[in-house]
């Protein structure tokens, strides 16, 4: 199954066949902890206020090049880490690739479910460590 949302998979197909050119630009990492329907791209995103919570930009060095590990995957070769938490995340269940620096805006392209789910609490930082974030179109 593809980690890719509808919007995304739309935008690939038109791009292959040119009905469409698509570049999405600067990627940014979302938390999510909640995703009422991943196709559609709905989540709850943790919230920024108070938190020091931010989605975090995503540039193509942090990624190793598509099928590196896996036919139809590609991961990140650095770690991503979020603002340390001033306030409570919640539970964090699922990371968020998107096209918007901008707090609950833009298109979810990437809906991932975590491994295991991650309380996040005052005091604890969120960090996607090399390799363990992967996508996949497979």
């Amino acid at each position: 199954m593809s980690d890719a949302t509808n919007y995304l998979e739309n935008k690939m197909l038109d791009h292959l066949v040119g009905n469409a050119t698509y570049t999405p630009g600067t990627l940014y990492l979302a938390l999510a902890t909640a995703v009422s329907d991943a196709e559609a791209g709905t989540f709850t995103e943790v919230s920024e206020t108070g938190t020091a919570y931010a989605r975090q930009s995503l540039a193509a060095a942090n990624w190793d090049a598509a099928g590196t590990t896996t036919d139809g995957t590609v991961e990140i070769n650095t770690n991503i880490q979020f603002p340390t938490a001033t306030a409570n995340y919640g539970t964090v269940t699922h990371a968020v690739i998107t096209d918007s620096a901008t707090y609950g805006g833009g298109n979810a392209l990437i809906i991932k479910s975590l491994t295991s789910s991650k309380t996040i609490e005052t005091g604890d930082t969120a960090v996607f460590n090399s390799s363990n974030l992967s996508i996949s179109l497979a």
